[in-house]
């Protein structure tokens, strides 16, 4: 069984995976962070690390079509830049502590995202230049757990960016942050068998239930729904919180 996990929490993994990838579907956020908040309840979220970056690409690469001529390179580059600074800090860092410091610091970081977007935080113009390769870093920093794409869909979200933009943007970002942290996970010792079996037993799920949740059953608009998988997710950092601290 991938990570020696038992059947309960391989259930519980499968039950989050759908979860994750129907809420992407349905509003085009979330699926890294529930995911990895998830996994902290039955093993060291790092674990998963690498699963959730192999099934974020490939979801990422599906959502491509068309979303070239919008992107904005510069921010891509800025980005990019920062996050190399920033990743090998956050892998440092992560791998030198204890399987509770672990899902800690995950679960705290998961809790303070979900406040930054829960307040709604707004500039008044877009930012442009070097504050983009430090919100790069930030993203590198966060991409250490596999959730680099929180703070950079925060910061964009405060920019009055066309929507357009601002989701090229990010479909070109994630791709090529995930290409730069695979060999970094690899030499971080958090790739193994196990990632590809478990990223090769969750692609189907995935893939499914981003489909689903796609299809917009429920009728309600993507933002609203958006607030529902941010309180579902700040639920699970709280679960995470207290197994590292009881």
């Amino acid at each position: 069984m991938p990570y020696d996990l038992g059947p309960m929490a391989l259930a519980w993994m499968a039950l989050a995976t759908f979860i994750a990838g129907f809420v992407r579907g349905y509003s085009g956020f979330g699926f890294s962070a529930l995911l990895i908040a998830a996994s902290s309840l039955v093993t060291n979220p790092l674990n998963f690390v690498a699963v959730v970056v192999i099934l974020e690409t490939v979801m990422s690469l599906q959502a491509a079509k068309g979303a070239g001529p919008h992107v904005d390179w510069k921010r891509v580059w800025w980005l990019l830049g920062g996050a190399a600074i920033g990743l090998p800090l956050g892998l440092w860092i992560l791998t030198g502590v204890s399987e509770d410091t672990a899902r800690a610091v995950v679960s705290g970081y998961v809790l303070l995202m979900c406040a930054v977007l829960l307040l709604g935080w707004r500039l008044r113009a877009e930012v442009t230049g070097a504050p983009n390769g430090v919100a790069g870093v930030i993203s590198g920093l966060a991409n250490a757990p596999g959730m680099g794409g929180l703070p950079v869909a925060a910061f964009f979200a405060a920019q009055p960016m066309p929507a357009n933009v601002f989701r090229a943007t990010l479909i070109a970002y994630f791709p090529l942050l995930d290409i730069y942290s695979a060999p970094l996970y690899w030499y971080a010792g958090l790739v193994s068998w196990d990632t590809l079996w478990a990223a090769l037993l969750a692609l189907p799920v995935t893939l499914f239930a981003n489909w689903l949740g796609g299809r917009h059953f429920f009728g309600s608009d993507p933002q609203e729904f958006r607030r529902f998988a941010i309180v579902l997710l700040a639920g699970l950092a709280v679960l995470g919180l207290g197994k590292a601290l009881i």
